[in-house]
């Protein structure tokens, strides 16, 4: 053992000899383990006591991989990427005429037909629905962060979960009440109101007006920027429907508007939007929790009578009035000098010459009809499989409980919404939120794997699926309606 007692005029020195002794004194015996660990890890400097801090268990979870960190970086960059995108479009629109023919696709409505006064389908509607994606993309952050976070604070509603919600479902609000109107009026005021045989008459309709190519686009993006938003955001326990019911939805919206059917699915869309627009609506994140009820009911009564009357309505006629109306076969040409009917020209490949060419060969024939009613019943299913839930909410509400469930959630999100409450209490007393000692630390010490995202509202969830399945209570769809807590 190193004698203690030998000078050393270097006091650095001194120390490393002192630190050497005493672990050589653990080495022997390991009864100087805690004074020896205290010397490694000093606390506090003397006269600076480190502020109280909750203690908390946290839920395991494990390592970010690069496209956790990827999302994370979208999410919280995702006002600043939009309209970094928009100035240089609409810049580069301004600024070189010679690329207008060009950057016009992304602000215009393409193939207009001067003789007709109306608009066909085509591939430059793309950039159409791009741009919108990325305009919903940084409104929506934008409107949430600015207008209705600061609300939502205002308003009373203390912890940041609960904020959260309110913006989410505020900005639904805010979407439904432009989109749903204009979809209701472009439906009264067509010929298919109240005659769903109409919807198939004129087939191949090959061209149609200006307000229902916008409409049906700018609702194809706002689906579309719904998938990017479920996928980069937290995680519900209902993710895998909801994802599944989005990408369904899609792919109708494009199969559809390339197959000329952009009636039943401006007839679609006012049926979803309907009852979205009631679930955001009957929130008592925007409501009180008093009327929680009769939201709920009123949003139950609209659900049935959409989601599954008017809906299921819809998907007979295509059973039974489609096949009588439309005239099964191929047809090619542009509105007022179509071609047809005539046999498939091929097995397979006239199924996506529509999408190919707007002017060139559509089919239609009993596959096909099977192929878009399959894709509703499908969403139909996932329909039945929350309308089940949604009953047993109704039952508990009937024998005289609240639109409530007071069943745990995961254990992260109740960690999360405890430590919310505990950080609302202090602010609301005037006092400061307790932060931890903060104490240097080398490079080695920093683990970029298990970097986190710093915008706790955009949070990952700890809890994943693997597939389409139904939660075993019904906390996901009471916080969707918001009578999972009262504010």
């Amino acid at each position: 053992m190193i004698n203690n007692s030998v000078a050393i005029e270097d006091p650095k020195r001194i120390v490393e000899v002192e630190m050497a002794s005493e672990s050589s004194d653990y080495h022997c015996n390991g009864d100087n383990l805690e004074r020896f660990e205290e010397k490694l890890h000093p606390g506090p400097p003397i006269g600076f006591e480190s502020p109280p801090m909750f203690t908390m268990k946290k839920a395991k979870r494990k390592d970010d991989g690069p496209l956790d960190i990827f999302c994370s970086w979208v999410v919280e960059h995702q006002i600043g990427l939009s309209l970094n995108l928009f100035l240089l479009l609409t810049l580069t629109h301004l600024s070189f005429p010679r690329a207008r023919r060009h950057t016009r696709k992304f602000f215009e409505l393409s193939y207009f037909n001067s003789e007709s006064g109306e608009y066909c389908a085509g591939w430059n509607d793309a950039w159409m629905v791009l741009f919108w994606i990325v305009v919903f993309t940084g409104l929506r952050a934008a409107v949430m962060d600015y207008i209705l976070m600061p609300f939502a604070k205002k308003g009373g509603v203390k912890t940041q979960r609960d904020q959260t919600r309110f913006a989410e479902q505020a900005w639904l609000i805010v979407y439904y009440c432009c989109f749903f109107p204009l979809g209701m009026y472009i439906l009264v005021n067509s010929d298919y109101w109240l005659n769903l045989k109409n919807l198939w008459v004129n087939f191949p309709n090959r061209e149609m007006t200006g307000l229902v190519k916008w409409y049906i686009l700018v609702q194809y993006a706002f689906w579309l920027q719904q998938i990017m938003v479920i996928n980069i955001e937290e995680r519900r326990k209902d993710h895998w429907q909801m994802f599944t019911h989005h990408i369904v939805t899609t792919m109708l919206i494009f199969t559809s508007y390339g197959y000329h059917q952009t009636k039943v699915a401006n007839m679609i869309l006012c049926v979803m939007d309907s009852v979205d627009i009631f679930l955001s609506v009957g929130s008592p994140y925007t409501w009180k929790l008093l009327a929680c009820d009769f939201a709920f009911a009123f949003f139950l009564l609209v659900w049935i009578g959409a989601r599954h009357v008017v809906y299921l309505t819809i998907c007979y006629s295509i059973w039974a009035d489609l096949p009588v109306t439309i005239g099964y076969g191929c047809y090619r040409g542009k509105k007022g000098a179509i071609e047809g009917p005539f046999p498939p020209p091929d097995r397979f490949g006239h199924l996506l010459e529509p999408f190919r060419d707007p002017k060139g060969v559509v089919c239609f024939n009993d596959n096909i009809k099977s192929g878009f009613l399959g894709a509703l019943l499908f969403l139909q299913v996932i329909t039945i499989m929350w309308f089940v839930m949604i009953c047993r909410v109704a039952l508990q509400v009937i024998r005289g409980g609240q639109a409530d469930d007071t069943r745990s959630d995961d254990e992260g999100e109740e960690e999360e919404e405890i430590e919310d409450e505990r950080h609302a209490a202090l602010e609301q007393m005037g006092e400061k939120v307790p932060q931890p000692y903060e104490e240097e630390v080398g490079v080695e010490a920093i683990n970029l794997r298990g970097r986190t995202s710093n915008a706790s509202r955009y949070r990952k969830g700890t809890s994943s699926a693997t597939g389409v399945s139904l939660p075993s209570d019904t906390k996901e769809l009471l916080g969707r309606i918001g009578c999972d807590k009262s504010i």
